[in-house]
């Protein structure tokens, strides 16, 4: 049955009827107003179109304007960061014109098929007109963010290499910032020089990896025109490369010339070995040759061996002078050994020296007894007063003056006292050879009681000075392993505080900081202590200095776990403020969507009197049951950021529920 009141109704079959007042179907008066129908109906298809096309039309000029305030790579990083994360935003909604142009399509179709042949044209030109534009949007979107994007790779791979560099820059500094460690022989050096070629080799090569970085930092800028990539950035990368450069340069050069001396002084050495070693087989054929040369032949041949020796006393001299030069460059030990070879030479030349004299004397026998009682009296008097001269000085430098010494200085007094120590020991062949010299006066008649006297007095100096140096010492590496206990226990002291803060429920993040960086000084100092391994064992000896390294490496372990927890407690404290701002910045948008959406349903509530009416109507439900889809999608989104926080589950809830009572009340109506 139709649905009637007075006038026009609409039958069951969509066919539209006149009837007259009271209700009654007049049989042959029924006018089908079909073309009416019709012509609404195109009316209103034409109009969804043109009403399609306009809203698309200024959601694209939209978006191009969007693309044209961000397509620009000038600025600094943040400020290319943020285009560039508007353009990927921009780039999303690609998809969303993409609809819109389908959605059009179909109004275009609709109202082609129901429009005359005179409104086509009109249709298919701004069906054109729109095409010519999403297009022209789609290439801009593409363009602009590629484009954006490419300098943001560019910029990071350059940053990247420019790290690398620094961190090179940095590494170098370190190696070549500490003085030159000083070495215990002639292969050491060599050794160490051959080092330093490499380094110097390296940085040298490093010259071509900078060009390319300067030439990639004005290709940037030229670009980007950031100051992070101006010339003043690129020439302060050279002038830091330069500076490496000159150092490793320096350090080559100055190697050369330590290297070099020692050489020279090591063949010099060997000469005067070779020279020492004829010397003495002459002066062994002398005294082998006890019957066939007559006492004269032998005396002059002695003579001749005595000047030699005298000459080469001179050499060793000179030997001596060269060695205190390239002592200065070598480790103390090294130098120990350079002076011990040395006092050999010494000795075997003062032996070759006595025997030659000793044989002489024999030759000479009593008439020359006074004359060589005199000599030796005189050298020996000479020989106390130059071993009481060394040892005033000796003991003059021993003075450590006054006021607190610095670990340093403890360690310079500590090197002077075993240096004079070193002195010291070496002085005893003088002493001894002062005792040998006072025991030949023995064999004469003449009163050496004054000799003797002077001799004892020297002896006396000597054992005072020594036990002076040795008790000095001892004070000195005294005070050297309290300095290097003090770390480990400051260390000890600090550790319960540290697991405590660790312990705490919800830490302040401004503790934990300070806790890391006082974690980084123990690094610092330990680290120090386990680089002074050869000082250690100097001072403390191998066995405590091992057993002392080894509580070094403990602790150093020790304070990397704490560490580690520190940096681990920091991390998630970091994350809980990162994740309560992230919460908040997406549950506000949900919200007011929410609100718009309640805000739709509302007006749509509202029954409509007529077909075409209820059809609107329900394609708004339907657009209204999309958004609220889209919301749930949204919302499952945001729901991962809630964790174990409380406060945001309950909006979350009280959110969903509201969301939830929207749905039924759309299914409702």
């Amino acid at each position: 049955m139709p649905v009637c009141g007075m006038g026009v109704c609409v039958s069951g079959f969509g066919q539209k009827i006149l009837v007259l007042k009271g209700g009654q179907n007049v049989s042959g008066v029924v006018f089908i107003l079909d073309d009416a129908f019709s012509n609404a109906m195109t009316q209103q298809l034409q109009d969804e179109f043109d009403s399609s096309v306009e809203n698309a039309e200024a959601w694209m000029k939209a978006i191009q304007e969007r693309l044209r305030i961000n397509d620009n790579t000038k600025g600094p990083r943040s400020a290319l960061e943020a285009r560039l994360r508007e353009t990927e935003k921009i780039r999303a909604l690609e998809p969303e014109g993409s609809l819109k142009m389908d959605l059009i399509l179909v109004k275009a179709d609709a109202a082609l098929r129901s429009i005359s042949e005179d409104k086509k044209h009109e249709v298919l030109s701004k069906l054109k007109d729109i095409k010519a534009l999403w297009e022209e949007t789609a290439i801009y979107i593409t363009h602009c963010h590629s484009r954006i994007e490419w300098v943001w790779l560019h910029w990071s791979e350059y940053l990247k290499a420019q790290d690398e560099f620094y961190a090179w820059i940095h590494n170098m500094r370190v190696t070549l910032e500490p003085d030159i460690e000083l070495q215990l022989g002639l292969k050491e050096k060599q050794w160490q020089l051959s080092h330093a070629q490499v380094l110097l080799n390296d940085v040298l090569n490093q010259s071509v990896l900078l060009e390319r970085l300067l030439e990639e930092a004005a290709s940037l800028f030229s670009r980007i025109g950031d100051p992070s990539v101006d010339e003043d950035v690129q020439k302060k990368m050279r002038v830091e490369y330069e500076g490496i450069r000159e150092e490793a340069q320096s350090r080559v050069k100055l190697l050369e010339k330590i290297t070099k001396e020692h050489e020279r002084y090591s063949a010099n050495v060997d000469q005067f070995q070779s020279w020492l070693n004829g010397v003495t087989e002459r002066l062994n054929c002398c005294l082998r040759e006890a019957t066939k040369s007559s006492a004269e032949d032998k005396l002059k041949a002695l003579k001749e061996i005595a000047k030699n020796i005298r000459s080469g006393r001179k050499k060793w001299k000179h030997l001596e002078n060269e060695c205190a030069e390239v002592i200065q460059n070598t480790s103390p030990l090294g130098a120990e050994r350079m002076k011990d070879e040395l006092e050999e030479l010494r000795k075997a030349l003062e032996k070759l020296k006595l025997l030659s004299g000793e044989e002489e004397e024999r030759l000479l026998k009593i008439q020359q007894s006074e004359s060589a009682y005199e000599s030796q009296a005189r050298q020996l008097e000479a020989d106390v007063q130059e071993l009481k001269k060394d040892l005033q000085r000796l003991e003059n430098d021993l003075d450590p003056g006054e006021g607190e010494k610095t670990e340093d200085e403890f360690v310079t007094l500590w090197r002077k006292y075993n240096a004079t120590r070193a002195v010291l020991a070496a002085e005893e062949s003088k002493v001894e050879r002062l005792k040998a010299q006072l025991k030949e006066l023995l064999r004469f008649s003449q009163d050496v009681q004054p000799h003797a006297e002077s001799v004892v007095s020297a002896i006396q100096q000597y054992q005072s000075v020594r036990g002076k140096t040795s008790k000095m010492s001892t004070d000195t590496e005294t005070q050297l392993r309290r300095l290097f206990q003090n770390p480990l226990q400051d260390f000890e002291q600090w550790k319960p505080s540290v697991q405590m803060l660790l312990e705490t429920p919800e830490p302040a993040l401004a503790h934990i900081e300070a806790a890391l960086a006082e974690s980084s000084q123990f690094k610092e100092k330990l680290m120090t202590l386990q680089l002074k391994k050869d000082l250690l064992n100097n001072i403390l000896g191998e066995e405590k200095a091992k057993s002392f390294l080894q509580e070094v490496a403990e602790a150093s372990k020790e304070r990397e776990i704490l560490h580690k927890s520190l940096l681990q407690n920091k991390s998630k404290l970091q994350n809980l403020i990162s994740q309560h701002k992230d919460f908040d910045a997406g549950f506000a948008p949900l919200q007011k969507k929410l609100s718009a959406i309640k805000a739709k349903l509302d007006l749509e509530k509202e029954p409509r009197p007529d077909l075409l009416g209820k059809k609107t109507q329900l394609q708004r439900f339907q657009m209204i049951q999309d958004d609220l889809a889209e919301l749930a999608i949204q919302m499952e989104e945001v729901e991962k950021l809630v964790q174990s926080n409380t406060t945001h589950r309950h909006e979350m809830n009280q959110l969903s529920s509201d969301a939830q009572a929207l749905k039924r009340s759309l299914e409702v109506t």
